[in-house]
């Protein structure tokens, strides 16, 4: 054979060839697209069936009259606006509403509300009526006035057993089709990047790329509306949700109750195990929050350790507490990370909704409000939000201005309360004392301020500037009287209060030994070896170590043989217990008072205001005594000057114990 002939030949094979295998690659992109789209026509059945149903059962539920309506009856206020607001939601676009014979009684479409003149029996609601079940189907309009395609359901409703009516809802599904269709669409286009992946490689790299940014734009969609650690909804899908959950509410009988949670301590839990412990944490109680709440709920994170609860169809206010108990019992169950147990507790505040707020701002706000309630009361509580809350929000807000405002102009003032040495009665020191002055003119009281001064981490200017003031007035005063500053954990916590003693020192010339530097237990309490070595390097310098408010802690005791203090200061509620208490104050503190003599440690008793006291005190052999009935706190410029040029009080005595005089420091 010549090679013409074996070239026409081959060229016959190729063309064969060429031709079998565009009539494989039709039979199988025709075969493929028929498969998706007999896959597709069935999803969309069991999808147009359920949501008709589902819409069915919806109406049926929540319009009370329903037999009535079905007996020829016309509808109540409270259906017919239920009726209207039915037709604005989702993509239902008629319900009719016919007797149990099958006939139509009641239609609601997009032209309004209506009896039927003349009823017309339907065969589809003659069955389900029949059957005692209910029957969806999905149809394509033979009409332009119907939507091209369309779901129907018909749903028989009984009562005690007897059927008295049936619900037909018509669902718009055009468009629920097109997405169906356009998933259609993308899988074809994949069969045909996968079978153009033998004709190079820039449809596999097309096809890459737009299944990438299809995966990237869904993360951000997901993002815009979720938390990107918990998969829980944030704060604007929270709105979202709230806003057509209260929309609803006037339709209903119940309430909605949101419960604003947050974590106890959870700052503790990132400092022990770090962030990754603390995302752990977090990720749990998300896991365990959506365990305990139905699926018509909402579980959102709003940041932080902060987490929100809508509680929906909620009969009182006792039904939203017991859901807030069974959170708390919950999240108090422990947890295992890396083999360390976790144990964590929880403050929540809650607000009723439309009573607290009907808005989803204002229903936040309320919750945020008993939530703060909650944790300046002590936390590990539950509180719900009462009206007067926004006052005392409105008042902390003003006193925040008030402490933010006297930091920036060092507008503070230190009162200095006098001290004295029982044995021969002589003014041996004061205590300085902070004090914020109101816009009025008024001293606001330091029990208010402070504790906001040290939640608005503020605390350790304010103490770095008495420390400061305090020192620059007592060397103003004759030696050998003292100053006594109280420090704060705040001050500690920053790590250079041997530079800010020492520079106090430095810049008002005061000699060490004239300062004494009072802390509480709290302190000992959060670092104890961090802790000890600072006061090491502060009595180094030169200053006393004083214990402020001894007895009042679990641990008191436990300090004192592991840092040898100067002083210790009995605290004040002794005194105030002392007329009432059949004599075991008197007990205690002349136990006290023995031990830190047998510990070469001065004793000095806080809070004495009445004679009485004043009696106990001196028979009691304590070494200084304090209080208002020997003098209080006043400005330097109040103070005395014979007071200060003596360095001793004025002497009174009385004629009950004449042998125990009580020192008074002179006005000026």
């Amino acid at each position: 054979m010549n090679t013409a002939a074996v070239s026409y030949l081959s060229e016959i094979s190729l063309r064969r060839g060429l031709v079998l295998l565009l009539i494989v690659l039709v039979v199988l992109v025709g075969g493929t697209e028929a498969t998706i789209n007999l896959a597709a026509e069935r999803m969309l059945r069991r999808d147009a069936e359920e949501t008709a149903s589902t819409w069915a059962n919806f109406l049926a539920a929540n319009v009370g009259d329903l037999e009535q309506i079905a007996a020829g009856e016309q509808p109540s206020q409270q259906s017919l606006a239920f009726l209207q607001a039915a037709r604005k939601a989702g993509y239902v676009f008629r319900y009719v509403i016919y007797n149990r014979e099958g006939y139509s009684q009641l239609v609601s479409d997009a032209s309004g509300i209506s009896f039927v003149d003349i009823s017309s029996l339907s065969h589809q609601a003659e069955e389900a009526i029949r059957m005692g079940v209910p029957l969806a189907d999905v149809k394509q309009a033979t009409s332009s006035e119907m939507p091209r395609y369309f779901s129907e359901a018909f749903v028989p409703v009984s009562v005690n057993g007897r059927p008295v009516a049936i619900v037909a809802a018509y669902v718009d599904e055009t468009l629920r089709r097109e997405n169906f269709y356009e998933g259609i669409l993308l899988a074809s286009v994949v069969l045909g990047g996968v079978i153009a992946v033998s004709f190079g490689a820039p449809a596999v790299a097309w096809y890459r790329r737009t299944k990438e940014k299809q995966g990237a734009d869904r993360r951000i969609q997901f993002l815009a509306h979720h938390d990107a650690l918990t998969g829980l909804a944030n704060r604007e899908r929270l709105k979202e949700r709230l806003q057509a959950a209260l929309a609803m509410l006037p339709f209903t009988a119940s309430s909605l109750a949101l419960h604003y949670v947050d974590i106890d301590y959870f700052k503790q839990v990132n400092d022990t195990l770090g962030h990754d412990g603390g995302d752990f944490l977090l990720s749990t109680i998300a896991e365990r929050l959506r365990a305990i709440t139905r699926i018509e709920d909402l579980v959102a994170r709003l940041g932080g350790d902060e987490f929100v609860v809508v509680q929906t169809a909620v009969a009182g206010k006792q039904q939203a507490l017991d859901f807030a108990k069974r959170v708390v019992a919950t999240l108090a169950e422990p947890m295992s990370y890396h083999e360390q147990g976790i144990r964590v507790g929880c403050t929540i505040g809650i607000a009723l909704a439309p009573a607290d707020g009907s808005t989803p701002e204002r229903l936040i706000k309320s919750a945020d409000l008993a939530l703060y309630d909650g944790k300046t009361s002590g936390r590990n509580c539950i509180r719900f939000f009462a009206p007067e809350m926004d006052e005392a929000m409105q008042k902390r807000i003003r006193l925040e201005r008030i402490i933010r405002d006297a930091v920036e102009r060092q507008s503070f003032q230190v009162h200095y309360q006098p001290v004295f040495e029982i044995k021969n009665n002589q003014l041996v020191g004061f205590e300085a004392l902070a004090r914020l002055p109101a816009p009025d003119g008024s001293l606001i009281p330091p029990a208010v301020f402070i504790p906001l001064a040290e939640e608005l981490r503020l605390i350790d200017q304010i103490g770095e500037w008495v420390l400061r003031e305090a020192c620059s007035t007592a060397q103003s005063w004759p030696e050998p009287l003292s100053v006594a500053v109280n420090l704060s954990p705040a001050q500690f916590e920053t790590g250079s209060i041997e530079k800010v003693v020492s520079a106090a020192l430095e810049e008002s010339g005061l000699q060490p030994h004239r300062l004494e530097l009072e802390i509480t237990e709290t302190l000992l309490l959060l670092d104890n070896h961090k802790t000890l070595n600072k006061l090491g390097n502060l009595k180094r310098l030169g200053v006393s170590i004083v214990m402020d408010d001894f007895g009042t802690g679990y641990s008191s005791l436990s300090y004192l043989w592991k840092f040898p203090f100067d002083k210790i200061k009995i605290d004040r509620s002794f005194m105030e217990s002392f007329e009432k208490s059949e004599h075991h104050v008197e007990t205690v503190v002349k136990t006290i008072i023995a031990l830190g003599r047998e510990m070469n440690m001065r004793v000095t008793v806080e809070g004495v205001e009445t004679p009485a006291q004043a009696d106990f005190v001196y028979g009691a052999e304590a070494d200084q005594v304090q209080g208002f009935y020997f003098g209080r706190p006043v400005p330097a410029a109040e103070i005395g000057g014979e007071a200060l040029s003596e360095a001793h009080g004025s002497i009174a005595v009385t004629d009950a114990v004449p042998d125990r005089p009580r020192p008074v420091v002179a006005s000026a």
